[in-house]
């Protein structure tokens, strides 16, 4: 379980980003969203230890992980996904499978997992992590990274961010299938409508403080009437 306990982020001039936000996620898929600059990534970088809070603590299954590195927390058992992954010259995927799982990947290893994220491995596994690759050749390889890991908290900011609408239409397919076989708990930073949908508990964050939490069937409805006015829900993947 990760419980976060009066959380506060507060940058160089004085500017609070994160209000003194507690909460408790204990598995299933957690969709953060709200309006921009509202502090959804922050929170996300905060939780990954990319990023230390000013105040707060952070627990994950009851111990005090505040302090931990991204390095030192992704061996615990959290990933996070960035909006626009790392690309990484003369590494392939095969290699980068390798390193996420800590083994040797085979090729019946790697078709399984690719699979997972509709990549078939025949054609992906000897290929260089490099600009040869889409956008959402990229945001599914990493996702592929975040399985082979099986890691109890998977933390994705943005996916959907910068591809097409058939990358987003596949992209949310594999979601689908994460939330199926989730044995942890998915965190995904987003406002896409149909990510939205796909929740189990929705989150809004709004001037760096929660202002609605609750299940899809509770918070959706409201949300989705109050963002459509404003204009600021994404059907799609129109980037």
């Amino acid at each position: 379980m990760l419980e976060l306990k009066n959380i506060s982020y507060t940058v160089d001039d004085n500017h609070e980003i994160i209000k003194n936000i507690s909460l408790k996620i204990d598995g299933g898929f957690t969709v953060i969203t709200g309006p921009n600059g509202g502090g959804k990534s922050t929170l996300a970088k905060i939780i990954a230890g990319i990023i230390t809070p000013t105040e707060g603590k952070i627990y994950l299954d009851g111990e005090d992980i505040t302090d931990l590195s991204i390095t030192e927390r992704a061996q615990k058992g959290v990933s996070f996904a960035f909006q626009q992954p790392v690309k990484f010259k003369g590494i392939t995927v095969r290699d980068l499978l390798t390193l996420a799982s800590g083994k040797t990947i085979d090729f019946n290893g790697a078709c399984n997992i690719l699979s997972e994220v509709g990549l078939c491995a025949r054609d992906y596994i000897n290929r260089e992590v490099n600009a040869s690759l889409s956008g959402g050749e990229l945001k599914r390889i990493e996702i592929a990274m975040i399985i082979a890991r099986g890691t109890k908290l998977s933390i994705f900011d943005e996916p959907e961010a910068g591809i097409d609408l058939w990358s987003f239409n596949s992209l949310i397919k594999v979601f689908d299938r994460m939330h199926e076989k989730i044995n942890g708990s998915i965190i995904i930073i987003s406002h896409q409508e149909r990510i939205l949908k796909t929740a189990d508990r929705i989150i809004v964050l709004s001037g760096g403080q929660i202002t609605e939490d609750g299940t899809q069937e509770t918070v959706y409805p409201e949300l989705f009437d109050e963002m459509r006015t404003c204009g600021k829900l994404e059907e799609g993947g129109d980037r």
